[in-house]
């Protein structure tokens, strides 16, 4: 009973978010038909297109129709590309998938260490220097970051690749299984394709990994400092547990479920489309698809990019309610 009372919450939010794009869509001033056929068609192929593409039916019925579309997995096509929209956003979204995961490995691998070490030492040099780089990085612009680490880590030092997903000599030598052009260059063991995509993907998946653990540090850092002040902390530690032990199997089990969360808005926040960071780096995504889309007043493919941004974030969330029953027995129950 419970899982479909869940089932029907996602439902219900699916189809609240169906509804906002489709209004952003009908009251947007851009004219989705002069997007289509131009400003010197003809009257006659204006109304041709407009009746083609359901405009002169009632706002309940072209929302029917477009939520009957989207169930169906059609967007439409794209003006900017002549493509399928979905098919362009299967092209795209691997590859921010790609860069989002690897960055938010890197804020959690970093992120979560550096931030218990500051709350477990708070008021000492770790502390200052976790919250130092982490005002840093949430002070900083994207942009300008992105830009001083292309020109000295690319253009001074030579330590990584230039913009874009990989070098054109490299193009189309791997077969697409899964989108992620490191995991399929592995898998066909196409050695020299993967060192060349892991030095374009190293410096903006780092750029974006540093952002994302300035966050998740900042928050372990707190969430670690409320923790260590309970008592069942210091009951342990009169009990004779270590200061570490308490602090990792103690208080860092307590503050898992909340970490869960931090975790997750930061890889959906990734996912929805690092725009900023993908323009700069030329990087093939859906936040730089949608963005361009927008210039080109390409309404099918901003639809469809801001439904599977949402999409993401109840995926997300639905998975972070799924892990928070793993690491807390309490919720499982009821």
């Amino acid at each position: 009973m419970r899982f479909v009372g869940y089932l029907g919450s996602l439902a219900a939010t699916f189809l609240g978010l169906s509804a906002v794009t489709f209004a952003i869509g009908r009251f947007v001033p851009t004219d989705p038909v002069l997007a289509i056929v131009g400003d010197h068609a003809s009257r006659e192929t204006y109304e041709r297109v407009r009746i083609e593409i359901g405009l002169d039916r009632t706002i309940p019925e072209q929302y029917a129709h477009y939520l009957w579309r989207v169930l169906h997995g059609d967007f439409g096509h794209s003006v900017m590309t002549s493509n399928p929209v979905a098919l362009d956003i299967l092209h795209f979204f691997p590859a921010t998938l790609e860069l989002a995961t690897l960055a938010t490995v890197i804020g959690v691998l970093v992120g979560v260490p550096a931030g218990v070490a500051a709350g477990a030492l708070k008021g000492r040099w770790p502390d200052h220097l976790v919250r130092f780089l982490g005002l840093f990085g949430y002070s900083m612009p994207v942009f300008w970051l992105g830009l001083v680490g292309l020109w000295l880590f690319y253009a001074k030092l030579d330590w990584v690749a230039g913009p874009g997903r990989i070098d054109v000599g490299f193009e189309d030598l791997v077969e697409p299984r899964t989108g992620a052009l490191l995991v399929d260059a592995a898998l066909a063991r196409q050695w020299d394709v993967f060192n060349n995509a892991l030095a374009h993907i190293a410096l903006p998946a780092t750029l974006l990994g540093y952002i994302s653990l300035a966050y998740i540090a900042r928050m372990t850092r707190s969430f670690m400092i409320d923790a260590l002040s309970q008592e069942y902390v210091v009951a342990a530690r009169v009990k004779g547990c270590t200061f570490w032990s308490a602090v990792w199997t103690q208080a860092f089990p307590n503050i898992l479920v909340s970490l869960i969360t931090v975790v997750g808005l930061s890889y959906a926040s990734l996912l929805e489309g690092a725009v900023l960071t993908e323009t700069v780096f030329a990087w093939p995504g859906l936040g730089l698809y949608i963005t361009r889309s927008l210039f080109n007043a390409d309404m099918n493919a901003v639809l469809a990019g801001t439904l599977v941004v949402g999409a993401v974030f109840i995926g997300v969330n639905s998975t972070c309610d799924f892990l928070y029953r793993i690491v807390d027995p309490r919720l499982r129950t009821g």
